[in-house]
C-alpha cells in the first residue's frame, strides 16, 4: 500500500504586537495640549537656563546673594529658606505633583494601563536609570571619586528636550512623543524613588505621621467631592511644609498629592478631575516653576580650567558618561531587546534609527538633574557647581546630537506629521482616523477625493497596526466609525 504524503495541519502565526504605532484620537488630542505647554515651558526654561549662565558669570555677587536671600517664618516649621531652596523645595513640588498627575493616567487611561503596552517604555525607563548609575559609578570608584552623586545623570528632562525640538523646528511623530512623554514619567517615578529613599535624612516621624494624615484627608476631601481651591491648596501647602519639616524631602509630597487625584471619568463627566486640575497646574508648572528653578540652579561659573574639570575630575566625568552614553545605550538597548523578546514589531512608518535619535534626546537631563545634585553634594558647594556644569555639558551634547539625527530624518517626519494632521473635508478630525466611516467616504467622494486610503499625491495614508486594530483603537469588530459630529465630541 502506497503511503500517503503527510498532512500539515495549517498553523496560525502568532500576531505581532506594533510599537511606535497610531495613537487613538481622543489620546493623541490630549497629547496634543500637553505637549504643546511643555514645549512652551521647554523654551522658557532654556531661556532660563542662558540667563542663569550670563547672570552667574558676568555679575556673580548679585546672583549669589539673591540664591542665598532667605525669606519665610523660623517657627514653627522652620521655614526660613533662601529663595534657592523655596525654588528647590517649593516650586519643583508643583512639578512633581504633575508628574504625579500624568503617572495616574498614565495607569489608568494611557500607555501603562495594559501591562503588555507599558512594558516597553517601563524597561526603557528603568534600564535609562540603571546603566547611567552604573557607568558613573564605575568611572568613580577610585581614589577620590565621590559615589553619592551616582543618581544625578538618571533623570531625563521632558520640557528641556521638547525646548530642543523647537528650538531646532524638529517634526517628531506623535507617537515618538508619546513615547518620550511615556518615559519621562516613569522616569520621574523612579526619580522621586531615589530622592525619598536616598536623599532623606534625620527623619522626624511625627511631622511625616502628621503629613500622612494631611494626605489622607486630602484623598478623603477629594473622593468625596469637595470643590475649592480656598479648601485644597492650603491644605497642600499645610501637608508640603510638614513633609519638609520631617526631613523627606518635600517634593515627595507633590506626587502624593497628584497620585491620589481620580483620573477616570464618571458618569457623564467630560474630564475626569485629574485632568481638569493637571491642565489648570500644568501651564504653572512649565511656564513658571520649573524655569524659575532653572534660574536659580542652572548659574555656574563657566571658563576654560572649569569646563576642563568636567572632563578631568571623576564625578563631572561620571555625569557626562552617564547622561551622553548611559541613557542613550540603556533607553536604546532596553527597548530594542524588550521588542527583540516580546515579538513587538516596529511601526513600518519608522525605523530603529528613529529610536535611537529619541533614546539620546533622553539624555538631556537638566531639572531633575540639578535638583539631585543639590541634594548629592550639599557640603561641597565647589563639587556641586562642578556637578552642574557637568549636567549642563552632557545636555548640551545630546541636545546637539539628537538634533542632528533627527535633521536627517525631518523631511520624512514632516510627512508623516502632515499626514496624521491631514483633514481635507474639516470636520475637525484626521483623515486617517475615518478612512472607514461611509460618511466621511461619500465626503470625500462627493469632492472629488479619493477613498481608498490613499492621499492626493497617491501615498498610502492607511498605515494599520499589525496586529488587526483600527487605526482609531477600536477593536476589530467594533463595526463602522459612528458619525463625524459624535467622534469630534467624544475626541474632546
Amino acid at each position: 500500500m502506497a503511503s500517503q504524503p503527510p498532512v500539515h495541519e495549517p498553523t496560525s502565526t502568532p500576531q505581532r504586537r506594533q510599537f511606535l504605532g497610531r495613537l487613538p484620537l481622543p489620546e493623541r488630542n490630549f497629547l496634543a495640549e500637553a505637549l504643546r505647554t511643555e514645549t512652551v515651558g521647554g523654551v522658557l526654561l532654556l531661556t532660563a537656563a542662558v540667563i542663569a549662565l550670563i547672570w552667574a558669570n558676568v555679575w556673580p555677587d548679585a546672583y549669589q546673594s539673591v540664591l542665598n536671600h532667605t525669606v519665610g517664618p523660623s517657627a514653627p516649621l522652620h521655614l526660613d529658606l533662601t529663595l534657592g531652596t523655596w525654588a528647590k523645595d517649593g516650586l519643583l513640588t508643583i512639578f512633581f505633583f504633575v508628574a504625579g498627575i500624568e503617572l495616574k493616567r498614565e495607569f489608568v487611561a494611557g500607555e501603562l494601563r495594559s501591562p503588555s503596552a507599558a512594558m516597553l517604555p517601563v524597561i526603557a525607563a528603568v534600564c535609562g536609570v540603571v546603566l547611567p548609575a552604573v557607568l558613573y559609578t564605575v568611572v568613580n570608584a577610585g581614589p577620590g571619586g565621590h559615589p553619592s552623586g551616582w543618581a544625578i545623570p538618571t533623570a531625563t528632562d521632558i520640557a528641556f528636550a521638547l525646548g530642543v525640538l523647537a528650538v531646532v523646528g524638529s517634526h517628531l511623530p506623535s507617537a515618538l512623543r508619546a513615547f518620550l512623554l511615556t518615559l519621562a514619567v516613569v522616569d520621574d517615578l523612579i526619580a522621586i524613588l531615589i530622592i525619598a529613599v536616598f536623599y532623606s535624612s534625620g527623619i522626624k516621624f511625627w511631622a511625616l505621621g502628621l503629613a500622612f494624615v494631611g494626605l489622607a484627608l486630602f484623598w478623603f476631601l477629594h473622593r468625596r467631592g469637595v470643590h475649592g481651591w480656598y479648601l485644597f491648596v492650603p491644605l497642600a501647602f499645610v501637608i508640603w511644609a510638614l513633609m519638609h519639616e520631617s526631613g523627606v524631602h518635600a517634593t515627595v509630597a507633590g506626587v502624593a498629592m497628584g497620585l491620589m487625584l481620580r483620573c477616570h471619568r464618571e458618569g457623564d463627566e467630560e474630564h475626569s478631575p485629574g485632568e481638569h486640575i493637571e491642565h489648570l497646574v500644568r501651564p504653572l508648572s512649565a511656564g513658571v516653576a520649573v524655569p524659575v528653578f532653572a534660574l536659580f540652579a542652572a548659574g555656574v561659573g563657566i571658563s576654560g580650567p572649569a569646563l576642563r574639570e568636567v572632563f578631568t575630575q571623576s564625578a563631572p566625568l561620571g555625569i557626562v558618561v552617564g547622561l551622553v552614553v548611559g541613557k542613550s545605550v540603556g533607553v536604546f538597548g532596553g527597548t530594542w531587546l524588550t521588542a527583540r523578546f516580546t515579538r513587538a514589531e516596529l511601526n513600518p512608518q519608522l525605523k530603529w534609527a528613529d529610536m535611537f535619535a529619541v533614546s539620546v534626546l533622553a539624555g538631556i537631563g537638566f531639572t531633575v538633574s540639578l535638583l539631585i545634585d543639590e541634594l548629592a553634594f550639599p557640603d561641597d558647594q565647589a563639587l556641586a557647581d562642578r556637578a552642574k556644569a557637568a549636567v549642563l555639558v552632557g545636555s548640551l551634547i545630546c541636545a546637539l546630537a539628537a538634533t542632528v539625527l533627527l535633521k536627517l530624518r525631518n523631511r520624512h517626519y514632516r510627512e508623516l506629521c502632515e499626514e496624521e494632521d491631514r483633514d481635507l473635508d474639516g470636520d475637525g478630525i484626521p483623515d486617517v482616523y475615518q478612512l472607514d466611516d461611509p460618511a466621511w467616504q461619500s465626503r470625500m467622494a462627493a469632492q472629488g477625493q479619493p477613498t481608498d486610503g490613499r492621499l492626493t499625491d497617491g501615498r498610502p495614508a492607511d498605515s494599520r497596526p499589525t496586529d488587526g486594530q483600527p487605526t482609531d483603537g477600536r477593536p476589530a469588530d467594533a463595526g463602522p466609525t459612528r458619525p463625524a459630529d459624535q467622534g469630534r465630541d467624544e475626541a474632546r
